[in-house]
């Protein structure tokens, strides 16, 4: 697809947010149309991430449909949940709706408000991730050194590296104070911090799913070394007060 036809693709799509806009939501005050075809990125599978904005709602939710042929993903919240949910991400080093607000076009009556949110959602990716400290620290050291070890076991390593692949790709992004993405964003992510080592991950990943999970296991063990090595003696996740059922 050439830069024409993804220019196309990106105005039809914003065409039909809003029609979903005007149709399915009606009462809203502002919305996000996001995701790989307003980035110029997309083909003709992609999807459509929308945020939509009610000025006051019960509850946010999120739901998906199709409309004139495009898969839409459709996130409704008023300025507290979305604010909840932008908060969330800056906690938990995976910035989905952040990603969405700060990058999508503004649509809608109240354009002001919306930039006011767009240009939070930007300062909080520009800030990155909170450094990896505590529990989840812990936690995150403890898992890909577990995968690790039974990658360098007599077990299926292809198994096993689909298993370190996420957790890995955490420990590197996170590790070095980059925010990190699930799926198809982890390697983009991986990519933008160190095109190497994003390549060097990729190859020894794909040779790990072959059955020669060497390279994949060094990796990690380099990882790892950059955290004070292999974290299985010590660890402890107590459980919660309340996890307890009386018969």
């Amino acid at each position: 697809m050439d830069d024409i036809q993804k220019h196309v693709l990106a105005a039809r799509a914003l065409a039909v947010a809003r029609h979903c806009i005007a149709s399915r939501y009606g009462g809203a005050a502002f919305a996000y149309v996001a995701g790989s075809i307003m980035r110029g990125e997309g083909t003709t599978f992609s999807d459509i991430d929308l945020v939509v904005v009610f000025p006051s709602l019960q509850r946010a939710w999120r739901e998906s449909f199709t409309e004139d042929g495009f898969p839409v993903e459709a996130f409704v919240h008023d300025p507290q949940t979305l604010a909840h949910y932008l908060h969330q991400d800056a906690d938990s080093g995976y910035p989905i709706m952040a990603n969405m607000v700060a990058t999508g076009c503004i649509v809608g009556s109240d354009i002001d408000s919306a930039r006011v949110i767009q240009a939070k959602a930007a300062s909080m990716l520009a800030a990155g991730p909170k450094p990896l400290a505590g529990e989840s620290y812990d936690m995150l050291r403890y898992q890909v050194t577990d995968l690790a070890d039974d990658l360098r076991g007599d077990r299926p390593p292809e198994a096993i590296a689909a298993l370190l692949y996420q957790k890995l790709a955490d420990l590197i992004l996170l590790g070095r104070g980059a925010w990190t993405g699930r799926g198809k964003w982890a390697p983009r992510l991986m990519k933008k911090l160190d095109a190497q080592l994003a390549a060097e991950f990729d190859a020894a990943f794909r040779l790990a799913v072959v059955g020669d999970g060497t390279r994949f296991l060094a990796l990690a063990d380099r990882e790892l070394a950059l955290h004070g090595g292999r974290y299985f003696e010590g660890f402890r996740q107590d459980a919660p007060l309340e996890a307890r059922r009386l018969e």
